[in-house]
């Protein structure tokens, strides 16, 4: 049986995603696959969906006169494109993300760029007031396909215990 499927009757098998929270190891890394390209209108429309007015974002003249001399992915769009990478690795389980802290954009995101994540987990506890749940700490990164890290940041999230919350049917 390859990991990541259960079966549930002969010769049928459900695939299954995240994590439990018994199931973190402090220092453990998680590649996170597939990875993903930006496209120009990736970036045109989450831009303009955020009413974000910085011409950098979507205006080529304006762009050109910069120190880039193209436009810059949107840095929301590029976080949020790294934390959905990791859900199904991380926080397909959670019950709710708690916070983002120390996000750090660390070399500029241009259309065409590829984008690869992976996750550490760097702490977790049992919950003190939720006997059913715990919480993980991660730090992701993302980088681009040629290696250069493009941005990262910590992440914590309330994770569901083994047998405890809703279930797939």
């Amino acid at each position: 049986m390859r990991p990541g499927v259960i079966e549930v009757g002969p010769q049928r098998y459900r695939e299954t995603y995240g994590r439990y929270f018994e199931q973190f190891v402090v220092g453990d890394v998680y590649e996170h696959r597939p990875g993903r390209t930006i496209t120009e209108a990736d970036n045109v429309w989450f831009t303009l969906l955020t009413m974000n007015t910085h011409p950098s974002h979507f205006d080529v003249n304006y762009a050109a006169k910069t120190e880039f001399k193209r436009p810059l992915v949107n840095s929301p769009l590029t976080v949020a494109m790294l934390v959905g990478m990791s859900v199904s690795d991380v926080s397909q389980k959670a019950v709710a993300n708690l916070g983002w802290k120390e996000i750090r954009m660390t070399a500029p995101v241009f259309a065409g760029d590829t984008l690869y994540a992976e996750s550490e987990v760097i702490e977790k506890r049992c919950s003190k007031s939720r006997p059913e749940q715990g919480l993980v700490t991660i730090k992701t990164t993302g980088r681009n396909q040629d290696g250069v890290v493009v941005c990262d940041f910590f992440r914590t999230m309330l994770i569901w215990k083994q047998g405890c919350g809703p279930t797939e049917d």
